[in-house]
Formats: C-alpha cells, sequence, structure tokens
C-alpha cells in the first residue's frame, strides 16, 4: 500500500515554493513550483474576500454556480466552495453510486471531495490528491467541519498518484490537468488507478489556436491557460492512454470579458501593457473554452 498522508483539522502546512511572479519556469518542477506558489496565494486571497483564477470573471462562490454547481451543493458546503477553482462541474451527472471510491486529482480545498462523500455513503471512500500544503490544509479543515469520514487527503502530484494501481471505481478532476507540463503522464495515472471497468469525468481547459503572445506569459500557467492544450489533442492523449468511450459531453466557450477575468489583472500587474493585452485578449476570444470529458477503463 502506498504511503498515505490524511488528518483532520490540522494547520500550519509549510509555504509553497516558487519562482517569483513574472520568472519563466525553466524545468518541469519548477513549473509545479510556481503553479504551487499561485495557489497558495489564491486560497489565501479567497479567504480574506477575494477572487480565484479560472472564475469566469466573477466572485469565487458564485463562479462555482455558473460552473454547473447548484445553489443546494454551494450551500451544502460554503466553505468550500468559496475556495473552488474550477471550470466545471466534474460529478454533474455522474452515475457515482454509494460504496464506489472516487479519486479527486487536484483536490484543491475539498468542494469537489465533499460532494463525492455524500454520493458514495458510509459504505464508499472519497481520496483527494493535492501538490500545494495550503491547498491540503484548507481541505482537511474543510473536511473535517463537515464530519465527512469517508475522505482522505494525500499529498502528491498527478503525474506520480499514490495510490494502488486498479483501486478505484471513479476519477475526477477539476481544472487542474491543463496545468500539467507532462499530461501523458497523467492520462496514463488515471488509467492505471482505475479499475477494469472503472470511469473518469474530468473538467478542464482546452484551447485552439492560443496566440503565442498570450501563452508565453509565464503568470498564465496559473490561470489554467498557458498550459492547456487544444480538445482534439486532449482526447486524442486519454486514448493513447488506453481509455476508452472518450467523449465531451459540455462546452462552455470563453468571451474576452471572461479571459480578461481570469489573466488579465496578472497580467498588467507584471507590465503588460494594456494595449497589447486588449488586442490579444480579443483575438483569443472563442478560442479558449472548459469542456467536460468522460470515459471508462475497459
Amino acid at each position: 500500500m502506498n504511503e498515505k498522508n490524511s488528518g483532520c483539522c490540522c494547520r500550519g502546512g509549510s509555504k509553497a515554493k516558487g519562482r517569483e511572479n513574472g520568472c519563466a519556469p525553466e524545468t518541469e518542477e519548477d513549473l509545479r513550483a510556481q503553479v504551487s506558489e499561485a495557489y497558495s496565494s489564491a486560497i489565501q486571497r479567497t479567504r480574506e474576500g477575494g477572487e480565484a483564477c479560472c472564475s469566469n470573471a466573477i466572485p469565487v462562490g458564485v463562479a462555482a454556480h455558473t460552473a454547473g454547481y447548484t445553489s443546494e451543493e454551494r450551500a451544502s458546503f460554503a466553505d468550500a466552495a468559496q475556495s473552488s477553482f474550477g471550470c466545471g462541474n466534474p460529478l454533474a451527472f455522474a452515475q457515482v453510486k454509494e460504496g464506489q471510491t472516487v479519486l479527486d486529482l487536484g483536490s484543491g480545498a475539498g468542494f469537489d471531495l465533499l460532494l463525492a462523500s455524500t454520493k458514495v455513503g458510509r459504505r464508499g471512500r472519497v481520496i483527494g490528491v493535492d501538490m500545494t500544503d495550503a491547498m491540503l490544509d484548507a481541505a482537511r479543515e474543510n473536511v473535517c467541519r463537515a464530519g465527512a469520514e469517508n475522505v482522505e487527503l494525500r499529498k502528491g502530484t498527478i503525474e506520480e498518484l499514490p495510490v494502488d494501481d486498479d483501486s478505484v471505481d471513479w476519477v475526477i478532476s477539476n481544472c487542474v490537468i491543463n496545468l500539467s507540463p507532462e499530461k501523458p503522464r497523467v492520462f496514463k495515472e488515471i488509467a492505471r488507478v482505475l479499475r477494469p471497468g472503472g470511469r473518469f469525468s474530468v473538467s478542464d481547459i482546452v484551447v485552439e489556436q492560443l496566440p503565442e503572445e498570450l501563452r508565453s506569459q509565464a503568470a498564465i500557467y496559473s490561470a489554467c491557460i498557458g498550459g492547456a492544450i487544444s480538445e482534439t489533442e486532449y482526447l486524442a492523449g486519454l486514448q493513447a492512454a488506453g481509455l476508452s468511450d472518450v467523449t465531451v459531453t459540455e462546452r462552455s466557450v470563453y468571451d474576452e470579458t471572461q479571459l480578461r477575468g481570469m489573466i488579465g489583472n496578472d497580467l498588467e500587474a507584471l507590465g503588460v501593457p494594456r494595449e497589447f493585452l486588449d488586442a490579444q485578449l480579443k483575438n483569443a476570444a472563442g478560442k479558449v473554452w472548459s469542456a467536460k470529458i468522460s470515459g471508462r477503463k475497459a
């Protein structure tokens, strides 16, 4: 059995290390550190009443509703919903059953974990994997507050999951895989941990012909755009990993206003000229969208 990292109401995780804002990541580890640091800062902002990234240009919490969550779901776990950084609801219409095991890749503050915990019931199990200490701390607090004893947190990366082979019935993920610099490894990990017949449902950002001038800005990685691939590449990658019945069930295309809300402030803070940014965002409108993708392991 792989080593586990779990607990309840723990505080004071170590500060995530990363490169300073505006510095291009030189290696895959640099990129992970930069993303981890960005999300550590983001979780702190939400606790202070600020906004999250990938939030459709509207306040956190409201974004969760527009991303496919019902008002009842948000109200049930309000604290976790307030710190949600997603781009869709991977559990919407997913046929998760009582007694099953669900694995959440990049589980963040635990909103999707808590929703899954109600679906699998006491006989089921929910596992969350995240690489950022601040996120794991927030998730433990939210899980403890909700009394969700069927939820377990583990520290790790989605390219090398601390999860046994053929051990889960569902893999879910919400706007996380796009951040990985090694997506083929992630897709193979999904196939590895799923039981035969197991299913996956992920909501993620995909791009089509994104202007290179916009993609190359280092800060965009933490805004879920710079590392995103096309929908065609995404589906092909899942299929190449041995997953089947891969299909897109929902799409939500971002307009210029939504893109500005996701990345505009960060890029302006890094000194990107307003005129240049306006032109690039206008060009990118309609070429970035969130997609809900599902499939299974044969």
